[in-house]
């Protein structure tokens, strides 16, 4: 053969093998190999996990079961639906048990001590000389053990750190059994560091941005979308692949302490952000895009609290067993599921539909029209399975909140079981009567031999086939949102583009446009604001007395600034001399007196109910309701929970003082204070000691400044009406929105819903028109 012949050949064995050989190529760093896939998906998987890839069709396909063919669950070019149907044929009864836990609380690292303490090795962290990113004793057990894939996580020491625990936890599980990822997860976690400092173009360890009550006050569910989208990639370079939010019960009641998580008590504007929100967090778009808008950007939102949970009865909550009952005086049940129904059902983005869903603690008292059960939510068939399921449609995960299936051990302690209307029965008794209720998943609980009982219980009950069946349903609903989410062809992360990604500047900047947007003005007399830069201020410091915290844990005593001061020396000169200062600055948090209840008066013989006060001073309920609507705990022996003529003080009632005692201080000189409100609360008692106001709901110390000399234009609106007085929060129907009489200022202006001011004086633009007229939509 002449050299001509010779290179001809060549040439086409080379042709040959590039159209006949695979379309994927291999590298590997750090033990994670990676394969691209010429025009399909990239997979990633750990190179000691035992699986390899099958080549098909000249694609690369994981073998996750390692049994060298390519099965459905493995073809990323198959439909989620077909995929998640395959694979839940395909598990054991211990698997799918295992697949609808939803574990406790985990730190990276894990605590050494106290409350969710940790071990590694049988040491507690900082003995054990382990990585920060190693799999504690606890989290091993919980995914090889019980099969658990859906993780809850807290606090990461850093990015690349959770990154790295992640691709941990990700390679652990790919080895076993059929090789399903794990769907990570968190409560939000974008909320601010008051006394952090803001510097443009610097990065953090993840944007800031204003509470859920602050973003509900942008009134701009635009931002709330360009949150959710920021928010999600966040999350994604975390490993997190499930928002435990949006929080869009409607706060009906005002006393209610998870007022702050929500976007206030209109169901039309909790509608529309909890839309944006999840439209924000579900979307992924261009590459990153897999089908239907879901893809590796998206993170699932599991919107709460369904049916809503914002009229538990004098404001109390249900974490609590003192909190146990939501009612509806003002027969108002269905306003309640507006922002699931218009909202989180009805997402403008390809995706459709929020993904999953968890209902509350609460007893819904009397909605049950079917079976007249009341019971906990989750434990409720007319609330899951006639309702939400049949009636509404909803087809996604619904998951319980935390640990209901436990036992009550205390009426008024946060860490509990809280197993509302079915104390009397086991827990395995209570797992199944949640499956039975339409429920697929189980937050908190990191052991699946409850829920295997509960199978049995089904098997005993109604047949093997039909049992079968039931967990095969929760299972694939489970499933899909991990193989839309991308997890299956690649749960795996760079460090270093995790350390990238979180907090950077751009994301930081975006977060902290958000909170100048998010701050209310509520006064302004005599245009006291915008303030003069340089001028001397008198900053009051704030005494907090000790105490405990909602984990029962203890907290000091503490005299202190409540702003970050180096902040405030660079917007002003800083004297503790009052009569030297031009303006006083009073920096102050909404009224806290606890969660209604008093171990001291059950002592004494009372019943240990009290008024949830949102006034600073003294309150004596002379006008509440008697006897209570609702009633009965097993740890009680009555039913009337009323405090009819009881008294109760905020915990920060040191905070009035702050405010009084600065104003005589200051001698008619101008009394600037600025109020984090968690909830609303009673104005009367200070609001003219001053000249001006600003409400916010989480936001950096140097947000504040900046609006208060005039470096941004305040433009929020209240997302909440203000009472006039205590006797309108005893009078309103702990269901109703709106129903508040309003404060009224000395400046003529009605504290109401929708209310805000900016420099030329009270905002009219096109978010009052649309939701000033709650209803008129």
């Amino acid at each position: 053969m002449n050299e001509t012949k010779k290179i001809f050949a060549c040439m086409m064995v080379t042709i040959t093998l590039a159209s006949c050989g695979p379309k994927w190529t291999e590298t590997e760093t750090n033990g994670i190999r990676i394969v691209k896939n010429e025009g399909g998906q990239t997979l990633g998987y750990a190179a000691a996990s035992g699986v390899t890839v099958l080549t098909v069709d000249q694609w690369g396909f994981k073998d996750l079961n390692k049994n060298g063919q390519l099965d459905q669950y493995e073809d990323w070019r198959l439909s989620a639906d077909e995929r998640a149907a395959d694979l839940a044929s395909k598990m054991s009864i211990e698997q799918i048990a295992g697949l609808m836990l939803y574990s406790r609380h985990q730190s990276i690292p894990g605590a050494s001590r106290g409350f969710m303490a940790s071990t590694y090795n049988k040491k507690p962290f900082d003995e054990s000389g382990a990585d920060a990113s190693s799999l504690s004793d606890q989290q091993k057990k919980f995914l090889t053990d019980d099969n658990l894939r859906h993780v809850l996580i807290t606090a990461v020491q850093s990015p690349e750190v959770a990154a790295q625990w992640n691709n941990n936890m990700q390679a652990l599980v790919e080895g076993l059994g059929l090789g399903i990822p794990a769907n990570t997860s968190t409560d939000p976690r974008h909320g601010t560091i008051a006394d952090a400092e803001y510097n443009a173009g610097s990065g953090g360890k993840i944007s800031m941005w204003p509470g859920s009550l602050g973003l509900a006050a942008t009134f701009s569910p635009e931002l709330v979308e360009e949150f959710g989208s920021i928010a999600a990639m966040e999350y994604r370079a975390l490993g997190i692949a499930t928002a435990l939010s949006p929080q869009v019960d409607i706060a009906t009641d005002p006393r209610w302490y998870r007022t702050s998580g929500t976007f206030g008590e209109d169901p039309f504007l909790s509608a529309d952000m909890g839309r944006a929100y999840s439209d924000g967090f579900q979307t992924s778009t261009g590459a990153q895009e897999i089908v239907d808008g879901w893809g590796y950007h998206s993170v699932n939102a599991m919107v709460k609290h369904w049916p809503g949970g914002g009229s538990g009865e004098a404001g109390r909550d249900a974490h609590y067993g003192v909190g146990k009952y939501a009612v509806y005086p003002g027969n108002n049940f269905e306003s309640h599921l507006i922002p699931f129904t218009e909202g989180a059902f009805k997402l403008k983005g390809k995706t459709k539909m929020a993904s999953a869903i968890m209902p509350y603690y609460t007893i819904s008292l009397g909605q049950d029209s079917k079976n007249g059960e009341n019971v906990g939510n989750s434990y409720n068939q007319y609330i899951i399975q006639d309702l939400l399921r049949d009636k509404y449609q909803y087809d996604g995960v619904v998951c319980t909140d935390w640990l209901i299936t436990g036992d009550e051990t205390a009426i008024d302690v946060f860490i509990t079981g809280k197993p509302w209307g079915v104390e009397g029965l086991t827990i395995a008794q209570r797992h199944y009567k949640i499956l039975m209720a339409g429920v697929d998943q189980f937050g908190g609980n990191n052991d699946k031999a409850p829920v295997i009982e509960a199978y049995a219980i089904g098997v005993k009950e109604h047949g093997e086939a039909f049992m079968r069946k039931r967990f095969e349903q929760s299972a694939v609903r489970l499933l899909k949102n991990i193989f839309r989410t991308g997890l299956f062809e690649n749960p795996y992360l760079d460090p270093e583009e995790s350390k990238r990604v979180v907090g950077n500047p751009d994301y930081m900047k975006a977060g902290y446009d958000a909170q100048l947007k998010s701050v209310v003005m509520l006064k302004n007399k005599d245009k006291t604001l915008p303030l003069t830069k340089g001028k001397k201020v008198f900053v009051p410091k704030k005494f907090t007395p000790a105490g405990r915290n909602y984990l029962g844990m203890e907290t000091p005593e503490k005299f202190e600034y409540p702003v970050n001061i180096d902040i405030v020396k660079k917007y002003f000169e800083v004297t503790e001399n009052p009569d030297d200062a031009d303006y006083a600055l009073v920096f102050v948090d909404s009224p806290n007196s606890g969660i209604g209840y008093s171990s001291e008066d059950a002592k004494k013989g009372g019943n240990g109910y009290v008024p949830i006060s949102l006034q600073y001073g003294e309150y004596i309920a002379k006008d509440a309701r008697d006897p209570s609507l609702a009633g009965g705990d097993p740890l009680e022996k009555f039913t009337n929970r009323t405090y009819k003529g009881k008294k109760n003080n905020a915990i920060n009632i040191t905070d009035l003082a702050m405010i009084t005692d600065t104003y005589k201080k200051m001698k008619g000189k101008p009394v600037i204070v600025s109020v984090n409100m968690n909830t609303p609360m009673i104005f009367s008692e200070f609001e003219k000691d001053t000249n001006a106001i600003l409400a916010h709901f989480g936001v950096q110390n140097q947000v504040l400044l900046d609006i208060l000399t005039g470096v941004t234009e305040p433009s929020a609106l209240l997302p909440l009406q203000m009472p006039a007085n205590m006797q309108t929060v005893e009078q309103q129907f702990e269901d109703v929105p709106h129903d508040l009489e309003c404060y009224v200022d000395d400046s003529g202006n009605r504290y109401d819903f929708a209310f805000g001011l900016n420099w030329k004086g009270v905002i009219q633009d096109e978010r009052t028109e649309k939701y000033r007229q709650p209803g008129l939509k």
